[in-house]
């Protein structure tokens, strides 16, 4: 379960309890920070907290001010600013990131029309886009969360005139294609409107490809960081719910169905711990060209010994597809127990799919992150 599904979940729950809440949202990053934008965080009027905006340094405050905005109903806008580190702040004291955090705490009730277009990209397989109102000059008209653009659909929860609609969905398709959350501020017939285009990505997926006991701890941790995981193996006694909870699907696909049986996409690693059926699934693979990564366990001789029969065998290998696939599977990090290869798996797994090299943070000279969010205008 990813984290906006959890979010969702508890809001969904504290909503049929009767409780108030109020949703806060990181929609702007300039400097460092603990999150990004996009971070969430669920409050009641209670105090109970889901997810986080910080690394504990502005929940106190924002569900303070979370509780002014359940009473008045009306959204507000927060700037937490660690730049000076003198100054003793009383909002998020003494952040230490050195940085501009800017948060959306907004009241929600049932029905709400943000939570809806979340759950709608939640639910989604492919990226979207989430287009929320920061600032308007009239801001009795379409505040919040207004509509969710993905590669081939549009969803709204509110009437927008023609020309406002087609002008956000051009923007928000732009977020799209960039792969970036942006705020902009965009002038329509003489009203300055602040708007937030937040990427939403869907869980990614995990296919795992065996069904012996050191693929428990690898499905548990990929589960844990919100990945979708389907487990396949030939084993059928082995392919069971009570032996891996939590797995998206669970299949038995023998050696001779794997050319139709494996997943078209996502990520995959192969531990059966059986040189055929590994092999069976890597030549099924060399056509999937939507599938981002193989991960193979074992040494780099199986691997290349693998690539060898393929070539051997007469298959045409696409370009491309020897630079996706890594064996031995996973960072090093000296793991030697399962718990410690299912580590060193996902730390691999999480590296790619967010496209940055591995290695210690001390010797990064810059940002970790790449800029999520900037301020850009454009008339209109």
């Amino acid at each position: 379960m990813t984290e906006l599904q959890r979010l969702l979940l508890a809001c969904d729950e504290q909503l049929k309890q009767g409780r108030q809440c109020a949703l806060a949202t990181v929609v702007q990053v300039e400097g460092s920070a603990y999150r990004r934008p996009g971070a969430r965080m669920l409050i009641t009027d209670t105090g109970q907290l889901t997810g986080t905006i910080s690394g504990g340094c502005l929940e106190g405050d924002a569900r303070r001010r979370a509780l002014k905005v359940m009473q008045q109903g009306k959204p507000e806008i927060v700037i937490y600013d660690s730049l000076d580190l003198d100054d003793d702040l009383e909002q998020g004291a003494q952040l230490g990131c050195q940085g501009l955090v800017h948060v959306l705490i907004e009241p929600v009730e049932t029905g709400d029309k943000a939570m809806e277009l979340l759950r709608v990209a939640a639910d989604a397989n492919e990226p979207a886009v989430l287009t929320t109102f920061l600032k308007r000059q009239q801001p009795e008209d379409n505040s919040g969360a207004v509509m969710l653009v993905t590669a081939g659909a549009i969803f709204t929860q509110s009437e927008l005139n023609k020309q406002l609609e087609a002008l956000l969905t051009i923007e928000a398709r732009q977020a799209l294609a960039r792969g970036q959350s942006v705020v902009q501020s965009l002038s329509i017939d003489g009203e300055e409107i602040e708007i937030f285009f937040e990427n939403l990505k869907p869980a990614p997926q995990l296919t795992i490809y065996g069904a012996g006991n050191d693929v428990q701890p690898l499905l548990k941790l990929a589960v844990n960081l919100g990945w979708k995981v389907n487990i396949v193996d030939g084993r059928a006694n082995l392919v069971t719910p009570e032996r891996f909870p939590g797995a998206a699907n669970l299949r038995c696909v023998k050696v001779g169905e794997l050319e139709q049986g494996v997943d078209s996409f996502g990520f995959a690693v192969l531990m059966s711990h059986n040189y055929i059926y590994d092999l069976a699934v890597l030549k099924a693979l060399i056509n999937k060209p939507s599938v981002q990564y193989i991960g193979i366990l074992g040494p780099k001789k199986k691997k290349d010994r693998m690539l060898d029969d393929l070539h051997n065998e007469g298959h045409i290998i696409p370009s491309g597809f020897v630079d996706k696939v890594f064996g031995p599977v996973g960072l090093n990090i000296g793991a030697e127990a399962a718990e410690e290869i299912a580590v060193a798996i996902m730390a691999e797994l999480v590296t790619i799919r967010n496209g940055h090299p591995a290695g210690f943070l001390r010797d990064l000279d810059g940002p970790i992150h790449k800029p999520e969010s900037v301020i850009a205008y454009a008339a209109r």
